[in-house]
């Protein structure tokens, strides 16, 4: 018992020293850094002011914030199977390699001859696309399809925000998207391997994807924060900017189901969801009784009764046509 109660902290701690993750200290050194330099340079707060807004109480110790941190612990404790994952990811690989090997059209190692150098860069650069996008695509149906709104919707209701209400999620949204991240592993690394041989590899600082330290060192970590960073518009066609997922979580009706991108604004500019960010203040959170409830009992189990209702509704429109 000792050593599962050690290894989730040693885990847990990981996380801050590991820098393909999001709360890795570097990364949230460099959002606290950003976030100094545009409150001093852009908003003329002085440093005491600019200080204070950052580390705001009524931010880090609400509600909103304990039932985040709450639902990190829990849901460690509840995804930690999600190492099947990694199997779930070479299953994929392998079924992939097997279905492309079975075919005539596309030959094997048709682009051997490409200089390693080339295949690491492209390797990267359609891996950083293919995920983003794909986030992107299941984001957008967390929100349009009910059933998964009805999970979905417990990130949705955080009230504020600080950097780690990126973890406030429902266990099967966790599943749904550890599942996400297996496809597009299996998909990518199945295929490059295919035409490129054992010529593969990744672009890497510091054991971490060249993409991944990029936007998390840019500030990702702002996007769920209360400090409003924008971006000129021609850069938020472009690249999600701290403000504009503001406003994905805003309240007001404008801005229901709007900017879904993680890294790239482009797939909301190509699916017609993109919203530049605005310098007023926006409230978080849900204009329903859902929303109200900040403990974990309700968080927990409300999706599912919602999911339930949502079946009953299917079963009944099926059995008028």
């Amino acid at each position: 018992m000792i050593n599962v109660f050690l290894d989730f902290w040693s885990g847990l701690l990981s996380e801050a020293t590991n820098p393909q993750k999001r709360v890795f200290i570097g990364y949230l050194a460099s959002a606290l850094f950003i976030a100094f330099l545009w409150l001093f340079f852009i908003e003329k707060l002085k440093i005491k002011d600019a200080t204070s807004l950052i580390f705001s109480k009524k931010i880090w110790f609400s509600k909103s914030s304990k039932a985040d941190f709450k639902l990190l612990l829990l849901n460690r404790i509840i995804l930690s199977a999600g190492a099947a994952a990694v199997v779930t990811q070479v299953t994929i690989s392998t079924f992939l390699y097997e279905c492309l090997s079975s075919q005539d059209f596309v030959q094997p190692l048709l682009f051997y001859s490409t200089p390693a150098s080339v295949v690491a860069a492209l390797f990267t650069i359609c891996f950083f696309l293919f995920d983003d996008f794909s986030r992107f695509f299941v984001h957008r149906l967390m929100h349009k399809v009910p059933l998964l709104w009805s999970f979905h919707q417990v990130h949705h209701s955080a009230e504020t925000m600080t950097p780690f209400t990126i973890f406030r999620t429902h266990p099967v949204e966790g599943v749904i998207f550890l599942l996400r991240t297996s496809v597009v592993q299996g998909v990518v690394i199945s295929l490059f391997i295919y035409l490129f041989g054992n010529k593969v590899d990744l672009i890497t600082v510091f054991g971490a994807s060249v993409g991944v330290v990029l936007f998390h060192s840019l500030g990702s970590n702002l996007r769920h924060s209360h400090i409003k960073i924008r971006y000129p518009k021609f850069v938020e066609r472009i690249l999600i900017s701290p403000g504009q997922h503001q406003i994905h979580h805003s309240v007001e009706q404008q801005h229901y189901d709007k900017n879904f991108g993680v890294a790239l604004a482009i797939w909301d500019l190509m699916f017609g969801s993109l919203a530049f960010s605005e310098k007023k203040e926006h409230k978080f959170g849900l204009n329903t009784k859902f929303g109200k409830k900040q403990n974990l009992l309700h968080l927990y189990f409300y999706p599912f009764k919602s999911a339930s209702q949502t079946f009953k509704l299917i079963s009944i429109f099926r059995g008028r046509f």
